[in-house]
């Protein structure tokens, strides 16, 4: 059993005297381990020739290989990414799509999703959003009966939604897209770290995954995980100068061998940043240790008091909590007036939370304690008892 305690004292102190952190879902704290990897990083970026040629490719090697063991994926098919959007847009630029063909997707999904898919709009390319059910939710069954349209390409989805939580079918949607031959692209930062995700069990084409929120790591850091079989028949529309085999040999850089790497590596685009990878790694290997299952059934006990006080204080919940939840708490007043007020005097009672689409997103993460679920319970008492929603 993981002492979630002793985990907080010794990795997440500095959370300590700075209120009830719930925010997850916005920014994850970055680990005491992934802070020193960074301060050690950067500081011998003062001295940059302790930065060899092999130091600089074990850092983005490591980094690779900590992605690949999260989702179950071979290091191959891992490309360093500086955030979801640029892998959704790497994707959404390298499937060979016309016109006519249809993007299916839900409504209420966050922008990044939908954009790189309406930004190809002017090639005729259909961008299709399924509306959410009267709860809220993406309705995975009208999904299911668009994908037997043959238009339908290709289907881009997050597997857990910012605004309530709610986690989709994956291995249902796998089996679907497989049958249909459709192309199945996953948006992951909600679930990563927090949700378990095995590309091997529940095969995707895509997945693209910022680790600045549950992967607890710096902003600019995360990763795409590209299906193996699809590499060698997808050329990158944007590619980076490493992309290429030639460029391993810093010594004839100009030699221009137009033969890219034969792995997930000739989609990655930038110079990457070093320093923050290095800290994205010792935040996934402590995400290893503690089990993503873990962390999950973690989640599951800190929502216990909150729910059965949001129910008490005659809130609305807006998250699913069955096999569709996830660590984010949802809630809400009857109007948008109390919903805000409620969001407004918890800030004020020194609870981090979000405000997201009508509702106050609450998003506690393996760093809470289930002291502090109760306190935010005894909080969203308080409030409601002080008038942020009228009974």
């Amino acid at each position: 059993m993981t002492d979630f305690a002793a985990l907080r004292r010794d990795e997440f102190s500095a959370l300590d005297g700075h209120g009830i952190y719930m925010n997850m879902a916005s920014v994850g704290p970055v680990p005491r381990r992934s802070v020193s990897a960074l301060e050690v990083a950067n500081r011998d970026r003062a001295r940059p020739s302790t930065w060899t040629g092999d130091r600089l490719d074990g850092v983005l090697a490591d980094a690779r290989r900590t992605a690949a063991r999260l989702i179950n994926a071979q290091v191959g098919e891992i490309a360093l990414m500086p955030n979801t959007t640029t892998g959704l847009n790497i994707a959404a630029r390298a499937l060979p799509l016309g016109a006519g063909d249809i993007v299916l997707t839900f409504d209420r999904e966050f922008p990044a999703v939908l954009y790189p898919w309406m930004a190809r709009s002017g090639e005729g390319i259909v961008v299709e959003r399924i509306p959410c059910t009267a709860e809220g939710w993406p309705d995975e069954a009208r999904l299911y009966e668009r994908l037997r349209d043959p238009a339908v390409r290709a289907v881009c989805v997050s597997l857990t939604q910012f605004i309530n939580g709610y986690t989709i079918d994956l291995g249902a949607l796998s089996r679907a897209t497989r049958a249909g031959g459709q192309w199945l692209i996953i948006d992951a930062i909600q679930a990563c770290g927090q949700v378990p995700v095995d590309v091997v069990a529940t095969p995707v084409d895509f997945l693209a995954c910022g680790a600045q929120k549950w992967l607890m790591s710096p902003w600019g850091t995360g990763f795409l995980y590209v299906r193996e079989a699809l590499i060698a028949d997808i050329t990158p529309t944007f590619v980076g100068w490493a992309a290429y085999r030639s460029s391993a040999d810093y010594t004839q850089l100009t030699s221009y061998d137009p033969e890219p790497w034969d792995d997930a590596r000739r989609f990655e685009l930038i110079t990457l940043p070093v320093q923050d990878l290095a800290a994205m790694t010792a935040s996934i290997e402590l995400l290893l240790e503690v089990g993503i299952e873990t962390v999950a059934a973690h989640l599951a006990a800190l929502q216990q008091p909150i729910l059965e006080a949001a129910r008490g204080a005659g809130l609305v919940i807006k998250s699913p909590h069955d096999a569709r939840g996830s660590g984010i708490v949802a809630v809400a007043g009857r109007t948008a007036a109390e919903t805000a007020a409620l969001h407004e005097r918890l800030t004020l009672q020194g609870v981090i939370c979000s405000s997201r689409e009508g509702a106050v997103r609450l998003s506690p993460g393996v760093c809470t304690e289930i002291e502090e679920a109760r306190v935010l319970a005894e909080a969203v008492s308080s409030v409601v008892r002080g008038g942020a929603h009228v009974g």
